[in-house]
């Protein structure tokens, strides 16, 4: 464990490329970007039928996805647990950074 994952950041940007770090296996990675879509299609499902029971679905696919991905491939604790907020944030970001290039898909 570095100092920096002891430490709580200060700001996203500071955040944001121990998150990359810690999504360094593409498979990890993928299984993010499918999550974060499948989270984006059960909201659109929900607000589009008003059902909104799906909404309970999002964070299931989300996670359960994202979870996957790390313990399975990566072999490392998700960010989530200890920063909820900046992990979630990076989630979004990851995925708007595969789409621009920013970063390999």
């Amino acid at each position: 464990m570095t100092a920096q994952t002891t430490e709580r950041f200060q700001s996203f940007a500071a955040f944001y490329p121990y998150y990359l770090q810690e999504h360094s296996n593409p498979v990890c990675r993928r299984l993010h970007y499918v999550g974060s879509l499948l989270v984006l299609t059960i909201l659109a499902y929900a607000l589009a039928t008003q059902q909104w029971l799906w909404l309970l679905a999002m964070p299931l696919a989300g996670y359960g996805f994202a979870w996957v991905g790390h313990f399975v491939f990566e072999k490392n604790r998700p960010a989530t647990f200890q920063y909820p907020l900046y992990s979630l944030m990076g989630d979004w970001v990851m995925l708007k950074d595969a789409f621009t290039g920013r970063i390999r898909f």
